[in-house]
């Protein structure tokens, strides 16, 4: 049974949650604590698998809580269940909570989204993906230019210039970021000459991300002999995030799944270095008999590149939902989807890329519909298929995704 803990200082709160989460009593071991201090006791006494908090609280507050919670606990998964008025605090715990929810929430939204935090933390528990990542000798550690902008980000009077000036210290990683910014991918109004414009005209986010694929895809060499070429790959992991990017724009989603859609074949890429034979052979195999490769690789390594990826990224502190999308995208059907969420985005991406007659397909992936209407009619999208396929196709137009 899975231990939950739930956090607030506000007694009625606790009861409200306990009394709608009652019928979860056979699955859930729920333990409610008033407070921030309380919390901390709970988990010295008894690991926790989940840990909902609030943010605003006397004494110990919600962001000291996850702080500690992911220094001494790393294996819980942590989700702010903050009010509206916290927005300037939830600065504060961006790299330490795995989720973020606003009040009010529904309680069945709430549920999903331990049950998929859960899903995903059971996922990373397996014996056989933990034997294959004990195979690796060295997990790559974290970006150091990503690294550098998340630590400025975090702060609340970090400026764009400051951005700006951390990418500007890697000159190749600049080049690049203006090449991009200024292709089809963002189809922007106007070219943009300067990394601070770009920061000004995107985002502290969306320029991060961007800086996340770059240094990713420039830290690993594949060999030809392998049977892939990761040029492809990465012309193909761009279009996915700008499809991606088109299907979520002017929402919340857009940032992370604009990510996801960057990385969700890095797994490729560490297969590539620590296991290039298996790896050869596999891809052999799925030209061979046309079987799709992630399939042909939970059977050769006990995990595919989907599951490999997501490890290496939540280990890196990505958030959750760009882990999930990137560990699931070939299998949506493993996990309770309610609504169109990041995970439907990358997977609706990359089915409408790998179909779309100007899409880049590389070797590892054969041209085959991963979904369709009768998917977004179950997630409620905000679209239909074929304005889906619309803004797909018109984002595409005129961009390979290849580095210029």
């Amino acid at each position: 049974m899975k231990k939950i803990l739930f956090v607030d200082d506000e007694p009625a709160i606790l009861q409200g949650l306990r009394g709608r989460l009652y019928h979860k009593r056979r699955e859930w071991d729920m333990t409610f604590a008033e407070g921030g201090a309380v919390a901390l006791q709970a988990l010295e006494d008894s690991p926790y698998d989940v840990v909902v908090t609030d943010l605003r609280m006397p004494d110990v507050d919600g962001a000291q809580l996850l702080e500690t919670a992911s220094r001494r606990w790393p294996q819980t998964v942590r989700i702010v269940l903050s009010g509206y008025s916290e927005q300037e605090q939830a600065v504060r715990v961006v790299r330490y909570a795995h989720q973020y929810l606003s009040k009010p929430c529904a309680p069945q939204q709430l549920e999903n989204v331990i049950e998929r935090c859960l899903k995903l933390q059971a996922l990373f528990q397996d014996e056989r993906l933990r034997a294959l990542v004990g195979r690796i000798h060295k997990l790559p550690a974290v970006p150091k230019t990503y690294a550098r902008l998340c630590e400025a980000m975090a702060r609340p009077d970090v400026s764009a210039e400051e951005v700006a000036h951390i990418v500007s210290q890697d000159m190749a990683i600049s080049a690049r970021l203006l090449q991009v910014v200024n292709s089809a991918f963002f189809r922007l109004a106007r070219q943009i000459t300067r990394i601070e414009q770009a920061v000004t005209y995107l985002g502290f986010t969306a320029v991060r991300n961007l800086v996340m694929s770059m240094e990713v895809f420039s830290q690993w060499t594949v060999t030809d002999k392998i049977g892939f070429d990761p040029q492809e790959l990465q012309a193909h992991a761009r279009q996915v995030a700008a499809a991606a990017r088109a299907l979520t724009e002017k929402t919340p989603l857009a940032d992370d799944a604009m990510l996801a859609g960057m990385l969700h074949d890095i797994g490729y890429l560490i297969l590539a270095q620590e296991c290039p034979r298996e790896l050869a052979v596999a891809i052999a195999e799925h030209h061979q008999s046309g079987e799709p490769l992630y399939r042909i690789e939970q059977r050769i390594f006990g995990a595919s590149h989907a599951e490999i990826g997501a490890y290496l990224l939540g280990i890196w502190g990505l958030p959750y939902p760009v882990v999930e999308a990137v560990a699931h995208h070939h299998q949506p059907q493993r996990v309770q989807q309610q609504q169109f969420d990041v995970l439907a985005a990358v997977v609706l991406a990359e089915s409408l890329v790998l179909t779309a007659p100007n899409g880049a397909v590389c070797a590892l992936d054969m041209p085959q519909a991963i979904v369709d209407e009768s998917y977004l009619r179950t997630l409620e999208a905000p679209f239909e298929f074929t304005e889906a396929r619309n803004r797909v196709s018109e984002r595409l137009e005129g961009y390979t995704g290849a580095a210029e």
